[in-house]
């Protein structure tokens, strides 16, 4: 049981936050413990033949399929949305002491050829680790960034929504089965795989990471900001094939680039993205936006600076009705 306790400053700096680089590290675990026919299956069918090197080599050593991850390897983001480039420079800026301590913690925990060195040389360390996780991004990660982002962006809408409407109790409540909330602290039904709990008066930190499905969650500990690592809603989305619209109902009904359209929308996505996707100009695009958002098949919200248009609940009924009838027959 892993026990976060929170005083009234606590509560008061609760916040989300999504990081690139968390995304980077807890898929090294995913591809230890996924097989193909896991969540992650299609991205690791299509990851696997182009990501082995020495940059996976040492992020393996550092992230075992099971137990202890150094912790200064996913830095608390200190905005709701950073680059990766913020994360690795979080890292690169770690203590030495604390780079030594951590990873001596995990060659306790499970030994490793390569880890002495990098307790010996925690400088030397950093420069290894914040290298090979670039290289390991550009590869593995960075080609499908832009979907994980909006599976990620979609979470953290629901979720101050949650709170915005029900409170503390409600967010918590909906979070994941294993957390419980009860005013004065967070109790997680879950190991706990560090040195000493989370300490009050630090606040508290949300980030939801693709990749920490299947373990379900994590949690960072003192001398770090209390973290609680989850799977966003709707993972199962992430990975699955659009519906071909071109010869159905729907295209009928609305036109082809439309019924695209309200295929592509599983997840929010901005005008730019969605241009991209569909190859069409964003004047055009957006012109179609405004149609079928007037018949109530898309919406849109603001985050940030951009504006993510994504399906209603009209819309995914009627994508689900316009499936050809050849693939029911």
């Amino acid at each position: 049981m892993i026990t976060i306790r929170l005083n009234a400053g606590d509560v008061g700096r609760i916040r989300f936050a999504l990081s690139p680089v968390w995304e980077a590290v807890t898929s090294v675990r995913a591809l230890s413990n996924d097989t193909a026919r896991s969540v992650h299956g299609p991205w690791l069918q299509k990851v696997r033949p182009i990501i082995d090197g020495p940059d996976l080599t040492l992020l393996r050593a550092l992230v075992p399929p099971v137990g202890y991850i150094p912790d200064f390897i996913t830095p608390a983001p200190p905005r709701r949305s950073t680059s990766l480039d913020s994360g690795l420079a979080a890292i690169a800026a770690t203590p030495h002491h604390l780079v030594a301590e951590e990873i001596g913690k995990l060659h306790h925990d499970t030994p490793n050829p390569l880890l002495p060195d990098l307790i010996a040389h925690p400088d030397k360390a950093l420069d290894l680790i914040t290298s090979s996780l670039d290289s390991y991004w550009r590869r593995a990660i960075e080609p499908d960034w832009r979907r994980m982002r909006s599976l990620l962006q979609d979470d953290l809408a629901f979720r101050l929504d949650e709170l915005a409407s029900g409170g503390i109790e409600r967010l918590f409540r909906n979070l994941h089965p294993s957390v419980r909330f009860s005013g004065t602290r967070i109790e997680i039904d879950r190991p706990f795989v560090c040195d000493g709990e989370p300490m009050a008066g630090q606040g508290l930190l949300l980030v939801p990471c693709v990749f920490t499905w299947p373990a379900g969650l994590a949690v960072t500990a003192a001398p770090h900001v209390p973290t609680i690592t989850y799977p966003p809603r709707g993972l199962g989305r992430l990975w699955e094939d659009r519906q071909d619209t071109a010869e159905s109902p729907l295209a009928d009904l609305v036109g082809r680039t439309r019924a695209a359209i309200v295929s592509h929308l599983d997840l929010p996505m901005s005008t730019t993205h969605l241009a991209h996707q569909l190859g069409v100009s964003a004047p055009t695009l957006s012109v179609h936006l405004g149609i079928l958002r007037n018949a109530g098949m898309v919406d849109s919200r603001r985050d940030g600076r951009a504006v993510l248009y994504y399906r209603t609940s009209l819309g995914s009924q009627l994508l689900a009705a316009a499936t050809p009838l050849a693939s029911t027959a």
